[in-house]
């Protein structure tokens, strides 16, 4: 092959496609299909996704504030709100949980003790506890002065608190005054004695009436009718005049000593009669409206365990003790030996007599929240709580003015257990029942057997105390939008009785707005965790019941 021969073969050779040429044409159309192919697998999972995280963030929200309970108020588009029956809350206001009556075994009442006790009728006496103390009796107190000034001689009741009679000496006193006064009627004696003859007109009356007036005088100074007879007797002035006491009695004030200057204003001797004696109680200013004279009283000492002293209630004084805020009312008590002393602390027991009123045992009292509850035993195991009204406790009983009849029988004792069990049925009883062979359908998922499938969406998401959206769209088994069904959308939240919360249940009815797509509004009464029960019924049958946990913002 010559040289030209060789040239043209090379250059036809140029224009042929070589085997690698096609393989990386190849490859690369290869790659550009699969690209493809995966960006749409992306667009489809990207679309489920977005259209699927409603429901997730529905159901699994992440917002957790603290359950507060509180009164839901209905919302005004909502179309259908059904009566609260769990303690739910209307138009602001909180009730407490109604309480549902409850059966037990003899068994199960003697494992949790209850005792049984009636409701009586009787007369009962209500008690009013206060303070007080023993006082000398005002009326039977006595002070000792003198009419002239002098000086005291001799004492002969020296002490304090010695006893005194009637009618023995206390001092003597030395006065000027007194000497002359007593001179002035020997003398006047003296001269009536020598005219008592006399013919002359008015000389003897005169005489007569001169004596008499200084007789008077040494009256008027408390001269003792036996000093004047002493005076009489004797003739001479009497310089030490002997002063007696007024009345027997302890002498509780001692001035007098011997050779002491005194004057007619000063106080000698106080001298009381203990034969009777006061004892003030001080009754509390929010308890003076209830006492009255009459009602009686029981005084105890603790220097007398178990001896109590009655007496009625004489004199309620007028005016509170500005320091203790309290009301005096007196109550005289006699005193045969001494038993009351005055100063002595006492403790006061006043009956308020209250009539004929039906009684319960204190026991059998329960106070839950803002109510009063007594357990009412209907036989045959059946236990009914029933709100009452309580009255004042007296002793071991407590006066019921409203809620029980005479006779009933009532639970006396587990009283906390009984009202733990009847919560506990109430509350279950607030649940949104499952419908006829639903089997499962409280579970957080829907059943298998349901005929329509359930998204839940809220506005806002997730969902706020107040006023909220809700959204449901229902679709068929094969994605298909279903239409024309009854939904209802129910938030509930249980009881928490130790917390003071009520159940909360709110009812949504949901309207039809087309492409499967339903709509309502509701209020939330609290933050917190929700249970959400979307049930939907078309034709009569319910095609859909399904429930989710759904945690609200917003606390109380």
């Amino acid at each position: 092959m010559n040289e030209r021969d060789s040239r043209t073969n090379v250059n036809e050779g140029s224009h042929m496609p070589s085997a690698e040429s096609n393989n990386n044409r190849r490859a690369f159309w290869i790659a550009l299909v699969a690209t493809a192919v995966l960006a749409a697998v992306a667009s489809v999972l990207w679309w489920r996704l977005s259209h699927g995280v409603a429901v997730k963030q529905a159901s699994t929200a992440s917002t957790s504030d603290s359950m507060q309970g509180m009164a839901q108020t209905p919302s005004a588009n909502a179309s259908d709100s059904e009566p609260a029956t769990a303690g739910e809350t209307q138009s602001g206001n909180m009730q407490e949980i109604p309480l549902a009556p409850i059966q037990l075994t003899p068994q199960r009442m003697q494992s949790i003790g209850i005792v049984l006790g009636k409701v009586e009728s009787k007369s009962v006496n209500s008690e009013l506890r206060c303070y007080g103390n023993v006082q000398v009796d005002e009326r039977r107190q006595a002070y000792v002065q003198t009419r002239f000034a002098g000086w005291i001689r001799k004492v002969y009741a020296d002490a304090t608190g010695n006893f005194i009679g009637k009618g023995q000496p206390l001092f003597t006193i030395y006065s000027p005054d007194l000497v002359a006064t007593e001179q002035e009627y020997l003398l006047a004696k003296k001269n009536s004695e020598s005219l008592q003859q006399s013919t002359v007109t008015g000389v003897a009356s005169g005489a007569s009436s001169l004596f008499n007036a200084a007789k008077e005088r040494l009256l008027q100074w408390e001269v003792s009718p036996g000093e004047i007879e002493k005076l009489d007797e004797g003739g001479k002035p009497i310089t030490d005049l002997t002063i007696y006491s007024p009345v027997s009695g302890y002498i509780t004030d001692k001035k007098a000593l011997p050779n002491m200057y005194v004057q007619p204003e000063t106080m000698l001797y106080t001298v009381a009669d203990l034969s009777d004696v006061w004892v003030l109680a001080q009754v509390f200013q929010s308890d003076a409206g209830k006492i009255k004279p009459g009602d009686v009283a029981d005084v105890t000492v603790d220097a007398y365990p178990g001896r109590v002293f009655s007496r009625r209630v004489e004199y309620i004084l007028p005016q509170l003790d500005i320091n203790t805020r309290t009301l005096p009312v007196r109550l005289v008590f006699p005193n045969p030996g001494l038993k009351l002393r005055p100063g002595m602390y006492t403790n006061v027991r006043v009956k308020l007599p209250m009539g004929r009123q039906l009684v319960v045992p204190a026991s059998a009292a329960f106070h839950s929240g803002t109510r009063n509850l007594i357990f009412v035993y209907q036989g045959e195991g059946n236990i009914e709580p029933r709100e009452v009204e309580f009255g004042p406790q007296v002793g071991d009983e407590i006066v019921v003015s409203k809620g029980l009849k005479a006779e009933e029988q009532i639970v006396t004792s587990a009283n906390f257990l009984i009202d733990s069990e009847a919560q506990l049925q109430a509350a279950a009883g607030a649940f949104v029942p499952p419908p006829p062979g639903a089997g499962q359908a409280a579970s957080m998922n829907a059943p298998a057997q349901q005929q329509a499938n359930v998204e839940l969406t809220t506005d806002p998401n997730p969902p706020h105390k107040g006023s909220n959206t809700v959204r449901v769209k229902l679709t068929g088994q094969g994605g298909q939008p279903i239409t024309g069904a009854n939904v209802t959308v129910t938030f509930y939240m249980a009881a928490m009785p130790a917390m003071g919360m009520a159940a909360m249940k709110t009812v949504i009815n949901a309207s039809d707005k087309g492409g499967g797509m339903y709509e309502g509004k509701g209020d939330l009464g609290s933050g917190g965790t929700w249970q959400v029960t979307i049930r939907a019924q078309q034709n009569g049958q319910t095609i859909a019941n399904k429930q989710v946990t759904v945690n609200a913002t917003g606390g109380m």
